[in-house]
């Protein structure tokens, strides 16, 4: 079968259902380490947050059905490592989570293309960095390098036993300079 090209746009209310199938086979069938159903509940979590950008959540189409799906929100970094960090609007910095690639379609370059396009709209919209935790071997590949270089520091979770799976971007050059600190999930009950 002769594959045409990725279409990547805004995701709409119609796509949820789509997105659920997505993330749970995404997360059961790609990964060791979930099966889907706390990814889906976080990205519910975010879009009934004050964190949630509409126009940074996406889904990539192929052939007329959803493949990919991801998000950026903002993320504010704790001063401590306790977290005490302001709410969304004292933040310019996102966060790239999650993203989720159809179970039959990974390893074919979908989410590349997919990080790859919301990294140019994070830098339209005119924020100055993304956080990112996950697979460093996958996001370098794509720009992303390990966040302590630029004074950001992960607490919990997977990173603390391989740090450098807590990333980060910056969107020119210096703009995360002095914007250090520390990634909690504090805000997410399910993160």
């Amino acid at each position: 079968m002769k594959k045409t090209s990725i279409t990547i746009r805004p995701e709409e209310h119609k796509d949820y259902k789509s997105i659920v199938s997505l993330i749970l086979r995404s997360f059961q069938e790609g990964t060791d380490y979930s099966d889907g159903s706390d990814i889906v509940a976080l990205v519910e979590e975010i879009r009934d947050s004050e964190y949630y950008i509409p126009k940074l959540a996406f889904v990539a189409e192929l052939d007329g059905e959803i493949v990919g799906h991801f998000l950026f929100s903002r993320f504010p970094l704790s001063r401590t490592p306790v977290g005490g960090h302001g709410g969304a609007n004292e933040t310019d910095i996102v966060m790239l989570a999650p993203v989720s690639v159809h179970a039959d379609h990974l390893r074919q370059g979908i989410g590349s293309a997919m990080i790859r396009l919301g990294i140019e709209k994070v830098k339209e919209m005119g924020f100055s960095g993304i956080i990112v935790e996950g697979n460093y071997r996958f996001y370098n590949t794509v720009g992303f390098v390990t966040s302590s270089e630029h004074g950001i520091y992960p607490v919990s979770g997977y990173p603390m036993t391989e740090p450098r799976c807590q990333m980060c971007m910056e969107m020119y050059d210096g703009s995360l300079k002095d914007k250090g600190g520390y990634v909690v999930y504090d805000m997410y009950y399910n993160a």
